[in-house]
């Protein structure tokens, strides 16, 4: 039976691991469920103009704050583009209070290019359109520039989409790591700040899906040991819809640390799925062996061809089974794994798979109409796939072997 959004967000709360790693596809409501999570531990007070550091209850890291970083491309002079920052308590205590500058740039600096290099302003004072003084707060504006090891002016640069991503997530690590730290004291009255002393959670949506695959299994090898180094009793949700990401975490949470005393049952993994009538549960993934993507992608196949209610973007599903199997058997082309039809050709299924998955709707988009005929194919194809390269059925019943009709 399905849960609400905020069902899910309590039965999260209620669990008593440390950390709680979750997988689901985009479009599942990850970002929506940090959004309960978070107004389930600390309502949010319309009273209140800006919420403070001081006696927060939860830390969370989602598509929300990076709505906090936005850009000014200078359109006059196309000379000073500098990412700005909305007024918040939390980069100010990182940047202004505890002075992070140098680590956030190191962070940065390990996931993009050692010489793109962000640099923070001080406060200073222009003129508006009326010809009045307006302070530029310091830390409120962010330019990037490839250093060259000499004293000549470096141009300011527009960085990517991903490598901006890469920076937010290095304020919030910062920032995390700092608070790990803090926490770590035992008695309360010997940290160095009285500010996280009511902090409970830190929530995690996929911090950083941008990267390449050696920066990300890094990413990932960061974070679980930087959780893994928290000795007091702060608690971790990381939700992710990358599958790498996701199993890189799950291998690093199995093993212990002995120094902090974390083991392996200090955490859960977990599978996010959206239902079809709307509501939301939460599958326990928490066996000896990490997840595999592809046996996720043909397990909800299997199911959508028993219910009968396949999508356009299923075909993306088995065009992307079959790209992960021909990489791992050694083929150069996913067509080459499909079976033959009546007249010995590949051809008609290769391109009714090509033709679904190129004009494919994700999963939580509105959903297109599939013809019974192609709904067959995509039941007969799925079950020679399975037959030929001997993959193991997950659902209960036996998918019926569908209509190669074309």
């Amino acid at each position: 039976m399905g849960q609400t959004l905020t069902e899910i967000a309590q039965s999260l709360k209620d669990t008593d691991k440390k950390v709680q790693l979750i997988y689901g596809f985009n479009g599942t409501g990850k970002t929506r469920l940090s959004r309960e999570f978070k107004e389930l531990i600390a309502p949010k007070n319309n009273d209140e103009e800006e919420e403070e550091v001081t006696g927060i209850k939860v830390l969370y890291y989602n598509a929300f704050t990076e709505d906090l970083f936005y850009w000014d491309n200078d359109l006059v002079n196309d000379t000073d583009r500098k990412l700005k920052i909305q007024p918040n308590s939390y980069t100010k205590w990182i940047l202004a209070d505890q002075g992070q500058e140098p680590n956030i740039a190191k962070h940065f600096q390990r996931y993009t290019n050692d010489k793109l290099t962000p640099k923070f302003n001080e406060e200073y004072t222009i003129k508006d359109k009326d010809g009045n003084d307006v302070i530029i707060p310091a830390y409120s504006e962010v330019r990037f520039s490839f250093e060259r090891g000499n004293e000549e002016p470096s141009e300011f640069v527009k960085i990517s989409k991903g490598e901006e991503s890469c920076f937010i997530w290095s304020v919030f690590y910062s920032l995390l790591a700092q608070t790990i730290n803090v926490l770590n004291v035992a008695e309360e009255a010997d940290r160095e700040t009285a500010q996280f002393n009511d902090l409970q959670y830190v929530f995690i949506d996929d911090p950083v899906s941008s990267l390449d695959d050696n920066h990300l299994i890094e990413l990932a090898v960061n974070i679980a040991e930087l959780i893994k180094s928290s000795t007091s009793g702060l608690k971790f949700v990381i939700t992710t819809h990358n599958p790498l990401f996701y199993n890189v975490l799950f291998n690093e949470f199995n093993n212990p640390n002995p120094e902090t005393g974390y083991k392996a049952k200090h955490s859960i993994k977990k599978r996010f799925e959206k239902l079809d009538d709307g509501t939301f549960s939460l599958v326990d993934q928490s066996s000896d062996s990490p997840f595999s993507y592809h046996l996720y992608l043909l397990y909800e196949l299997e199911k959508v061809i028993l219910s009968g209610d396949i999508q356009k973007y299923h075909f993306n599903y088995l065009r992307n089974i079959l790209e992960k199997t021909s990489t791992f058997l050694g083929y150069s082309k996913w067509k080459d794994l499909l079976p033959e039809d009546t007249k010995g050709s590949r051809e008609r299924y290769y391109k009714r798979i090509l033709d679904f998955s190129s004009h494919s709707k994700h999963n939580g988009e509105e959903a297109s109409v599939v013809k019974d005929n192609d709904k067959k194919v995509l039941g007969f194809l799925v079950n020679e796939i399975k037959k030929m390269y001997g993959f193991k059925s997950h659902v209960n019943q036996v998918v019926k072997e569908g209509d190669d009709t074309v």
